[in-house]
């Protein structure tokens, strides 16, 4: 038995030495590659910017790294420029890449989502010893990782799933990094990971997230949640573009001020730098870009899975819609010459600088509603798939490094710490505080702007679900009897009113019209 037999067989390894068996064969087939050269602590596939600069983060961090790409000349490329003088080798084929890793090997693969990801993995099968490590970094669906933690388990490997964020700069200085999977892979590679990420009061942006596939759901989330955050900026600009009427460096002025309060963040901070760019010809370059918005599916998937398991993350869901309208560009453009504005306000009117107050509380109490659904999403999330997700730490990873990364952070890491088992953030007395005093100022926001006919999904359904989440009774009690009364899909009476007729907790059809039938359809939760 090799030495990564032996570790394996010391450590929990969810459920994987209880095919020893199978192990035992899978080594025989593997004694031909056995790794007893190598120097290498991880190796990373794909040598796109965002591989290159995690690789030389890690080599500024100590670590020997081991450079891999499918197209070899930018293995030579990337070691005689960027990599030059640095601790990382390169290989010219799969099998040297192999050779040259420390044992068990790491091996992280950073290649698009999808089928990519198969490919490499089958590729690296039959390379491989038991207990090695394979690691996807990249956005994939958390469902492929969920499939990929069972099918390497079998083959006595170890998959972790990584979900990384802060873009480009972020993986070469500090990502926020949500490792999940196989947890008997965290010991070694806890320590790459968490020396490379960002660090927050000193606390590294990088804990263990759950099992199977909660890496690639944190990041969904945070993804789904960076949509919110983005498309609450961008209705916060045309209010001030066009409801205010001004200019791109005033409103450049209020995210700077912004920018200093509760609102500060990394997405703040890049959109007052981006009204305050200009073009050669002096005008603002953002007034220049065609207004039509692209999306790569995370914030669709976090939409979708949050109808899968019937949660109200609306906030998310119309910002992606909201992108959507966005791509029907031509559409819209011949919509404005045939659907005009009729309302009794033209113009604002009204004290401007209380408005750009309201506007900036409005902004704060928005956010606060989409990270509390992001975080209930977690919550039903971890009771469905059967996880444990740590609250606490997921708002900690959040809190630098990645693109949704903002002071606010700290305040939702502190609630969850004082209560992990916090229903939802706004039951933390500082959110639940910080809501009420915004609230005067949110209502006129989103009134104001309604009344000017400009557009504001995200506001306007922050400010509704918070109004139907307080809501003790909601008129879903008539969508019940309409229900009953065409489908006869039964209701269910309220406790106070039972009776022996309508009795308490059972499923009940009234005969509405005389003409019905006393039959019911079967009920279900679709």
């Amino acid at each position: 038995m090799s030495g990564a037999v032996a570790r394996l067989a010391n450590i929990n390894v969810g459920g994987v030495v209880n095919a020893a068996g199978s192990l035992l064969n899978l080594q025989s087939q593997r004694n031909a590659n056995s790794n007893d050269g190598g120097s290498a602590d991880l190796g990373l596939i794909g040598l796109a910017v965002m591989g290159q600069n995690l690789i030389l983060n890690m080599a500024d961090h100590g670590f020997t790294v081991c450079a891999f790409n499918r197209t070899v000349s930018k293995v030579d490329r990337f070691l005689a420029n960027e990599a030059k003088g640095k601790s990382i080798v390169g290989a010219h084929s799969t099998e040297e890449f192999v050779k040259k890793l420390k044992s068990p090997r790491r091996i992280m693969l950073l290649v698009q989502a999808g089928k990519a990801v198969d490919d490499w993995i089958e590729t690296l099968l039959p390379l491989l010893e038991a207990g090695d490590i394979i690691i996807d970094g990249g956005n994939s669906h958390f469902p492929d990782s969920n499939r990929r933690t069972k099918y390497l388990a079998s083959k006595g490997l170890r998959f972790v799933g990584a979900g990384v964020s802060g873009g480009e700069e972020g993986a070469r200085y500090g990502p926020s990094i949500m490792p999940g999977g196989d947890e008997s892979a965290w010991p070694f590679i806890k320590d790459i990971f968490q020396s490379i990420a960002a660090k927050s009061g000193g606390e590294a942006c990088c804990e263990w997230v759950g099992d199977e596939g909660a890496g690639h759901y944190v990041k969904m989330v945070h993804n789904g949640i960076e949509y919110g955050d983005m498309q609450l900026i961008c209705e916060a600009y045309d209010i001030m573009k066009r409801g205010l009427g001004m200019s791109s460096k005033e409103i450049g002025d209020t995210f700077t001020k912004w920018n200093t309060g509760v609102l500060d963040s990394f997405l703040i901070e890049i959109t007052k730098d981006i009204m305050y760019f200009n073009d050669e010809d002096g005008k603002p370059l953002v007034e220049k870009i065609l207004d039509k918005a692209g999306q790569k599916g995370t914030g669709k998937w976090t939409a979708v899975n949050a109808l899968d398991l019937g949660m109200p993350v609306t906030l998310i869901a119309e910002s992606v819609l909201a992108r959507c309208l966005s791509g029907i560009k031509e559409e819209r453009v011949k919509a404005s010459t045939k659907l005009e504005f009729v309302g009794r306000a033209t113009t604002f009117e009204g004290n401007k600088e209380q408005f750009l107050e309201d506007l900036e509380q409005a902004l704060y109490a928005s956010k606060i509603i989409s990270y509390a659904q992001g975080f209930m999403l977690m919550q039903e999330a971890a009771k469905e798939y059967g996880w444990k997700l740590n609250k606490p730490s997921i708002a900690l990873m959040w809190r630098g490094g990645c693109i949704i990364r903002s002071v606010f952070l700290k305040d939702i890491t502190a609630a969850y710490r004082n209560n992990p088992d916090l229903e939802n953030l706004l039951f933390d007395d500082f959110f639940n505080k910080a809501i009420h005093k915004a609230q005067p100022g949110w209502r006129d926001v989103v009134s104001k702007a309604s009344l000017l006919g400009l557009p504001i999904p995200s506001f306007s359904t922050a400010l509704s679900w918070f109004d139907g989440y307080r809501t003790k009774d909601l008129p879903a009690n008539l969508l019940q009897a309409q229900r009953d009364y065409f489908g006869a899909h039964t209701f269910r009476i309220k406790p106070e009113a039972a009776t022996a007729k309508y009795p308490e907790g059972q499923d009940i059809h009234v005969n509405w019209t005389g003409r019905g039938g006393n039959v019911s359809a079967s009920t279900y939760q679709a």
